[in-house]
Formats: structure tokens, sequence, C-alpha cells
């Protein structure tokens, strides 16, 4: 597996294909570089760019923490990586919480953007949020992959995924039900924390990049008009609305996730 030892950490990722042009996929809060497998050939081989998955300090496979840190922690994380890969220039995408780490890089690292995508996020964590991680956080306490799949994911995926795809989501909890263990457990518990208090509403207007965000029209979590205030103040940013897709977009709707994600890379 490739580790690079980053500020003290193990850091876990993935590069593929050799395309002139990188893109960075930032996960989700509970996601990790699996959660990507199925775009790889997309991006890589039908697409020709390199693709760059990472995985945050206490997801996936990188190395788990102890005690309690803030998100703005993955952000030199990421920079100390690309400089250890050689890697100069980059297309940053993210969701949720990966978007809410794109924004800080962003405000940090701008130089390096070719462009930046943000999916399904909001610049500042509303109360609902906080309360939705409230929930998550008990959710994990009780160590139970089924119990947390039927707690948590109902508030993710859209009314409209859930009516439409229940072998699916059924396959999906079998999987989750079994893997999960209390050590991600205790992971998600921190990342859940570090996000908390997150507010990046007056670094926005500071993001002159090609800026792409990307909602869902039954996103609950970070609804549109929460991602629209975030439109309102990055400077010629464009934005995209996925017509039925919820929070998890990227699988609710991969076609018109990836059109997106790979139109506006394509002309930046």
């Amino acid at each position: 597996m490739p580790y690079q030892n980053i500020n003290g950490v193990k850091i876990h990722y993935k590069l593929d294909g050799s395309g002139s042009e990188t893109i960075v996929l930032l996960n989700g809060i509970m996601m990790s570089t699996a959660s990507w497998q199925d775009f790889v050939p997309i991006y890589t081989e039908e697409n020709n760019y390199q693709l760059l998955r990472v995985d945050f300090r206490d997801q996936g496979l990188s190395e788990k923490q102890t005690g309690e840190y803030n998100i703005k922690i993955h952000v030199d994380d990421l920079k100390q990586l690309l400089d250890k890969l050689e890697i100069k220039k980059i297309h940053l995408v993210g969701i949720s919480y990966g978007a809410m780490v794109g924004i800080l890089f962003a405000n940090k690292y701008q130089n390096m953007l070719s462009s930046l995508i943000l999916s399904n996020t909001e610049a500042k964590v509303t109360n609902y949020l906080q309360s939705v991680s409230n929930i998550w956080e008990e959710a994990a306490r009780l160590n139970d992959g089924f119990k947390f799949f039927d707690i948590s994911m109902p508030l993710i995926y859209s009314d409209y995924f859930y009516n439409n795809n229940k072998d699916w989501l059924k396959e999906r909890r079998d999987q989750l039900g079994k893997a999960l263990n209390k050590a991600w457990f205790e992971s998600l518990i921190r990342l859940s924390k570090s996000s908390k208090k997150f507010d990046s509403m007056h670094l926005l207007a500071d993001i002159k990049c090609p800026t792409l965000l990307i909602g869902g029209t039954r996103d609950i979590l970070t609804p549109v008009y929460e991602m629209e205030k975030m439109y309102e103040k990055i400077p010629n940013a464009k934005m995209l609305i996925i017509k039925d897709a919820g929070h998890a977009s990227c699988y609710e709707k991969t076609t018109e996730f990836n059109a997106a994600v790979l139109g506006f890379i394509a002309v930046n």
C-alpha cells in the first residue's frame, strides 16, 4: 500500500493514470480512497488524467489519531503529500467534508489550483448540520455497523434514491455492517468533531481560481440555498444543481456528477 509520512502521520493515498494533468479527490467524512474505485477508469483511462485519491488522517488506511484536532490540519497534510509526489498543479475536487478542506486549501495554496470543484458542502456548518453530526456521533458510539447504517444513511441519500435502489442499499448495508469496527467509529467521531465550528464564509471572496459548485435538489444536509450563499461570494464561480440528488450526489447521479467535473476541468 502506498503511504507517505506526513507531519509525523502515515497518510495513505492512491495515484493512478499517467496524464499530464492531475485531479485530486477529497473524501466526504465517511469515505476513503476505496469509495472512488469505480471512478478511476473514467478519469484515467477514458479521459487521460492522473488521479490522486487521499485518505485524511483518521480515514481509510491512513493512521488513526488519539486526540482531537481541527479540520485545518488536513490542508498541510495534503500540501506535503503533493510536494513529496512532485505534483505542482492540480484540479481539486472535494465532496462534503473534503470540499471544506478544499476551501481551506484554496485559501492557503491557491497558486497550486488549476480549478476547484466543491460538491455538496457548506462554507459554514449550520446548526442543523451540527445536530446531524451529533446524531452520527451517538450512532457511532453504539459500535454496531448495521444500526449505524440504519440511523445515518437516510440523512445522506435522498428519498428518491432510497425509493429506487432498495437492492443496492441492502447490499451496502450488509457490507458496512460487517466491515465497520470500533476503531472506525472512534475515528469518525474525531473527524466529525473537527468540523463542528467550521466557518469559511470570510475566505470565499479571495478564491480567484475557476470554481464550480455542485449541489443536489434533494440534499437536506447541505441544501442548495446554503450553496447559493457560497456562489454569491466566490468571484466568477459557476454552479450546477443535479436534479433529484441528495448529499451523496457522486453515487446517486454518477453520470451527471462526472460529466460536471470532467466538463469543467476540460475548459480550465
